[in-house]
Order: structure tokens, then sequence, then C-alpha cells
């Protein structure tokens, strides 16, 4: 990527050899010499990162950095400072410096710092990018991801679509299953007529066959008319069973009977009644799992598993938060009446750090949460919920080892080996973040990745 970067030092050799060097990496450079000039500058400019020495004899790098902060807050600042002044580099951090560099500069150490510190201006125009992309399909528009296993998951939601299979979507809960289901029903045939949706685990066993089937007058306390079900009402539809794995044995036999004929009985009724309708199913549940222990009817489970949609959890798909959150960002900044740009970088680390236990309806949760609280135009990481600073160091597995004790015996190259393809399933193949957490520089990971063939698996 060709990113637009402001450098500010007034040792103009230096200035020179950065911009050299900067220039050389593909990137598009603007330098000046003094911290006032950098302020009307990122004023005037979308800057992608800023480069800038602490010690200038007009404004100094913390005074300029403090207004750019307060102008742009997204744009992240990289420091440069001597090695007498690292204390002041530190103030730097707490103001908003994305990181700072110590001079003499190493110059590995600097493109690894830069390239991490462009890595979030890079998502927020990949987020555009999909978004406008998805534009053209509407009912796909609230399915958001790059990742692999979402592009395979939609494409295999375009193919079965259009078909009359029962579908089972399998998934941890807060993945997006009636999502995927409102999905499928939009691309099908059936799109004219209902989508019914069921959460079969909100209903008792008697409510729910009533729900499901509807009943006459007078069949139970309470049913003071007739009503029709919801396979009924989904009649040329489609009907989606949430939570199909908690429904009671005694249910699903008459849940079997009505995928096999495609007809439904009302309670109270002897009348039987038949019903066209596409049976979409979702579960949190290993149903596999459920049918060995006797809780799920084996016949019932293959019915509906005729055509299986595994969603991924959010946690297997990271590259997909960033775009997540800032489709969130958008939807309730509208929604709040509220004109927010983005994220910080540091509260963007710490989102795309979190394990996500809650899946996409926590990071929903937490980024409606911080779109209120936020102040400024970007929401930074006091705006986040305090778990995901609980577990921030903990999901960055700075209390674990980075290699297994697995490794006595081996020869030292086996054992960097080993390191190295640890550490990237850890990072989930960000060579960057791997770099750092090993110590050494992105080249040099790069170079005994190609001598280790070592495989990348995101």
């Amino acid at each position: 990527m060709t990113a637009t970067i402001l450098i500010v030092d007034d040792d103009k050799a230096h200035l020179s050899m950065l911009k050299t060097i900067l220039a050389g990496w593909g990137h598009v450079v603007v330098g000046v010499e003094d911290g006032g000039d950098a302020i009307h500058k990122v004023r005037e400019t979308p800057y992608d990162a800023v480069l800038m020495d602490v010690r200038m004899a007009k404004v100094s790098g913390i005074e300029a950095l403090a207004r750019i902060k307060e102008i742009n807050p997204a744009i992240p600042v990289i420091i440069m400072t001597a090695y007498s002044s690292v204390d002041t580099a530190v103030e730097a951090m707490k103001i908003g410096a994305y990181d700072y560099l110590t001079k003499p500069l190493n110059f590995d150490e600097l493109k690894l710092t830069l390239d991490r510190s462009l890595e979030h201006m890079i998502l927020l125009k990949e987020n555009q990018s999909l978004r406008e992309r998805i534009a053209e399909d509407s009912s796909l528009s609230n399915i958001i991801g790059k990742s692999r296993a979402m592009r395979e998951l939609l494409d295999m939601v375009k193919t079965v679509a259009a078909t009359e299979a029962t579908i089972l979507i399998s998934g941890e809960s807060g993945t997006g299953k009636e999502l995927i289901a409102k999905a499928i029903h939009a691309n099908s045939n059936r799109k004219k007529k209902n989508l019914v949706t069921v959460n079969c685990a909100a209903l008792t066993d008697t409510l729910l066959e009533s729900e499901l089937f509807g009943h006459e007058k007078g069949s139970f306390t309470g049913a003071d008319k007739h009503r029709d079900g919801r396979f009924m009402q989904a009649d040329g539809g489609s009907i989606f069973l949430d939570e199909v794995g908690e429904i009671p044995l005694p249910m699903q036999a008459k849940l079997l009977r009505t995928i096999q004929e495609r007809e439904i009985q009302r309670v109270g009724s002897d009348k039987i009644l038949s019903v066209d309708v596409r049976i979409i199913a979702a579960t949190n549940r290993e149903l596999l799992v459920e049918v060995e222990n006797g809780r799920f009817r084996e016949d019932l489970y293959y019915r509906l598993n005729v055509v299986n949609l595994l969603l991924p959890s959010l946690r297997d798909r990271m590259e997909d938060i960033p775009l997540l959150a800032n489709h969130f960002l958008m939807q309730y900044s509208e929604l709040n009446r509220k004109r927010l740009k983005g994220f910080t970088p540091p509260a963007m680390d710490m989102l795309v750090k979190y394990g996500w236990p809650g899946n996409v309806r926590e990071l929903e949760n937490a980024v409606e949460r911080a779109v209120i609280l936020a102040a400024g135009e970007f929401v930074a990481e006091k705006d986040l919920p305090p778990i995901i600073f609980k577990h921030f160091r903990e999901f960055c597995g700075q209390n674990e080892p980075l290699v297994s004790d697995s490794v006595a015996g081996k020869s030292l190259q086996e054992v960097e080996r080993i390191a190295i393809e640890e550490t990237l399933a850890q990072t989930g193949g960000n060579k960057s973040e791997a770099a750092k957490l090993l110590n050494i520089t992105r080249t040099t990971l790069d170079n005994k990745i190609r001598k280790y063939d070592i495989e990348i698996i995101r």
C-alpha cells in the first residue's frame, strides 16, 4: 500500500534521509521542519501517519502531538527521540502517540512500526470497499466479512438458496444465524412470501405445539379463539426454527411428521392440513452429541441436516473484526445522531485482540456502548467495555509461553521453527504481530518462514 506520510524533523539532513528512505518503500512523503508547520499540514491533509521528532526549536513534538490529536485522534503518530529523552517519549505515549523510536534509528524497526501503524487505515479502506461491493446485493448487505470462512459461507448461501433443500445452520450463540436464514430466504424462489421465525427455546412444550401448528377455540385453557400456527403463516414461504435443539422430545416426533409429510394438525382438531413450507433450522448445540445422549431424535436430525451451514465464531475470523466494528459504528452513530469518524488505533487494537466469547452480538453491544460514551470524533480505548481491558493481556498471550514445553531433545533449528509456527498460529497469521512477539524484524521473520517452508494458516 502507498501511504501518505508526514515527517517532522528540524534536522534537515536527517529529514532528507528519512524522506528518501520512506519514498523508497513506496510511500508519498511530505517533510516539514517544525511542529507548528505539522499542525497546519494535518489540518489541510488527511495523512496516513506522522513521524515526528520530539525536540524542535519553535513548537516541540509533544506540543504538536497534543494539537494533532485534537484535530484527528485517528492519525498514528510515531515519535523519534534520543536515548536521553525516553521519559519524554513515555509522556508522548500517554498523550496518544502510537509508538516511539530511539535515535539513531534502526530502519528495520522503523519499517515494522510504520507498517503496523498503517494497518488500521488499510482496514478502514477495506471496510468501505466491502460495503460498496455488498451493496450490490441488498439481501446480503448485513453480512459483513472478508475472511475466507465468510466468503465460502456466502458462496454456499447463494448456491443453496435457490433450491428447496432443508437447511441446518450451526454455530455458537451470537454468530448471526438469523441473518443467514434471512439471506437464504431473500435469495430463494419463495422470497415474495413470508419468512416466519420461531424461537424454540422460549416456549414450553404445550405452547410450542400451539405456536407451530395452531389451535382450535377451547382446545386448552386460554384458547379463546381459533388460531393459525406459524407453519400455516409461512405457507408458500419459509419457516426459521431458531434453537431447534431445545425442542422437547415429544414435540420432535410431531415436527418430524410435519417435515416428512408437509402436513400439520392444529391442537384440538382432527383435520389434517397440507402446508408448502421451506424449513430452515438453527442450533448452537452439537446435535450429533445430543443424538448420542438421547436428547434429540436421530431421524429428525437427518431430516433437518440435508445441507449444513457452519457459522465460524468471531475468534475464527479475526480479520473481520475491524469491518464489523466500523459497520456497527456507522449504524449506531446515525441512530444516536453522532458524527463519529472511526476508532483510534489503540482502540481498534484492543477490539482485534479481544476473544469475543459472545461473538458478533457481543461486538455489536460493545460498539453501541462506545458510540454512546465517545466524547470526540473517534472512539478511544476508554470508551470500550471494561471487560475488554481485563482480558486484553490474556488474549495477547502475555501470560502464556509462546513455545510449547515439548521441545526437549530437538535441535535449535527445530525449536526456532516451532516458535515461529506457534506464534503465527497465536496471531492468526499476522506476521507483523508475530515478529513483535518474537522480538525480530518483519524482514527476518519473512526470511525464516521461507527457510523453514512454513505454511501460514489464517
